[in-house]
């Protein structure tokens, strides 16, 4: 049987024998047991059925004797599997010796942990540990999830690497570090990674996912929030995947914050400011209440630290039922005792009415450390298609913030701009009629915006290319229409201005 620690976990591989680790990541790679190998072996109707918890399809795609369907079944599948066949392709010894591998039922071997590939942005071949039945959306069925168990890669956590300014940096921070992917992504841009967690089998495995996907230790601390950080320390990025789940106690290590209410999100946001280097991008993804009586944009801009520029989207907003019958499924309560469920639901109610909350937001906020006299607050609701990654599309928009804080009317009109990458015009109106009603500009990229402009804000970024200036294309869209120029050049700067923010206009440097 597999050991098992006092909490009921199994006990995990040893983070201090980085030559098994590499040595298992050879043989991984040697059998195609990469996000692509997985795709091709499984085909993509079973690959997806994974995400949502479903094993039978893979299971009937590995019913073969190769390496990768063995590896499938062994590390991902959570399948015994003769100990005489992996003894073919993996380093059968070490394993066991190392505590990768436990030996069940006196001919067969298990693993310890799940393992999962997971592609790098570059094409890299990464691996992602985390605890048994939790690497493909809970694939080995763990049930009522324990307090300390470490879970794999989420929605959550592609997003937050997706969001995330990939601009190379001397020191990056993981604040709750999880299963590592935040710490395993920085670690290709960040010349020191520091990575936190307050549950020591995070920080254990952590040291094992960055080990087999051949990445750079990280300087691992325990602690909560800020805490384990030293005074005087001062990081270029600070990425979080915080326990942000606004829940009544505080159950599970992994997701429920236990402050009160939102409390935890807005700490977090707070202490970052002193955190930051001058320059240095803070990133995280969070929960906050929508409060009977408040503006929630209202309450998610007071949490912005001193010093700090800021971007706020709230993505998406669930009434109270929906949030708590979300988080009880996740922990498995659905499936447990029918009257423990009800309490446990009703303690979420009580608490949600307690604080006169009417629903949960969920978004991103990056905070930017900047020198500005003002700093520019941005706090928007966009539940729209975006397009991943969004890293450099969320530095483009500090930069455009510093260009028009150091730029007034005057400058815009002397500089030029050119139209951003695919950005198409669409003209709305009855078929037939000479004009159309109204005239948009829509992004396929990034954020995938969409803006009405008039007719001279449609004529003046059909020409922007670079080449001339804004005042000189106002000038001739006022000769074109018979107008005023210096009417036109008057009222125009603050439509250039929102064309620039939002990104349909690019400053031509």
């Amino acid at each position: 049987m597999e050991g098992v620690t006092d909490s009921g976990l199994t006990t995990l591989p040893a983070s201090d024998r980085p030559d098994v680790a590499a040595r298992l990541r050879t043989a991984l790679l040697g059998a195609s047991f990469t996000a692509d190998g997985l795709l091709d072996l499984l085909g993509a109707p079973a690959y997806a059925a994974l995400a949502r918890s479903e094993t039978v399809p893979a299971l009937r795609a590995t019913r073969g004797d190769t390496p990768l369907e063995t590896l499938v079944r062994l590390f991902l599948l959570q399948q015994p599997v003769p100990h005489a066949r992996v003894a073919d392709f993996l380093p059968v010894d070490d394993l066991l010796e190392s505590g990768w591998l436990t030996g069940v039922g006196g001919d067969e071997v298990a693993a310890t942990v799940d393992v999962r590939p997971y592609g790098g942005p570059d094409g890299e071949d990464w691996f992602i540990v985390s605890d048994l039945g939790c690497a493909v959306g809970g694939a080995g069925g763990i049930g009522q999830r324990h307090e300390e168990v470490v879970l794999g890669v989420g929605g959550a956590s592609t997003t937050l690497a997706g969001i995330t300014v990939r601009t190379p940096v001397a020191a990056a921070l993981d604040l709750g570090t999880g299963s590592g992917i935040q710490a395993l992504h920085a670690a290709q841009h960040a010349t020191r990674v520091t990575a936190t967690d307050l549950n020591p089998r995070a920080l254990h495995i952590t040291a094992l996912t960055l080990a087999l996907s051949g990445a750079p230790a990280a300087d691992l601390r325990e602690g909560s929030l800020f805490e384990p950080v030293r005074d005087g320390e001062a990081f270029d990025l600070i990425v979080s995947n915080p326990p942000f789940v606004i829940s009544p106690g505080a159950r599970l290590t992994y997701r429920d914050g236990g402050m009160s209410g939102d409390d935890l999100c807005r700490s977090l946001v707070q202490q970052a400011g002193e955190r930051l280097a001058e320059g240095g991008f803070a990133q995280f993804l969070a929960n906050w209440q929508h409060v009977a009586g408040e503006d929630w944009q209202d309450r998610v801009r007071s949490w912005v630290p001193r010093g700090c520029d800021a971007w706020i989207v709230q993505r998406e907003v669930q009434d109270v039922n929906q949030y708590a019958e979300l988080w009880l499924r996740d922990s498995g309560d659905h499936r447990g005792d029918p009257a423990e469920y009800q309490a446990r639901y009703d303690a979420w109610l009580d608490e949600f009415e307690a604080r006169k909350v009417k629903g949960v937001g969920f978004g991103w906020i990056t905070l930017r450390k900047t020198g500005a006299a003002v700093p520019s607050v941005t706090v928007e609701e966009w539940p729209h298609p975006i397009e991943q990654p969004l890293g450099e599309t969320i530095r483009a928009h500090f930069d455009r913030l510093d260009y028009l804080r150091e730029h007034d009317d005057a400058d815009l009109l002397e500089a030029r701009f050119r139209l951003a990458v695919e950005v198409v015009q669409e003209q709305v109106g009855l078929p037939g009629a000479e004009d159309p009603e109204h005239v948009v500009l829509r992004q396929h990229r990034g954020m995938r915006r969409a803006t009405k402009v008039d007719t001279v804000g449609a004529g003046f970024a059909g020409v922007c290319d670079g080449t001339l200036s804004a005042g000189r294309i106002l000038d001739a869209i006022a000769q074109l229409m018979g107008e005023d120029p210096v009417s036109l050049r008057d009222r125009t700067p603050a439509q250039i201005r929102l064309l620039v923010e939002q990104g349909f206009l690019e400053p031509a440097v």
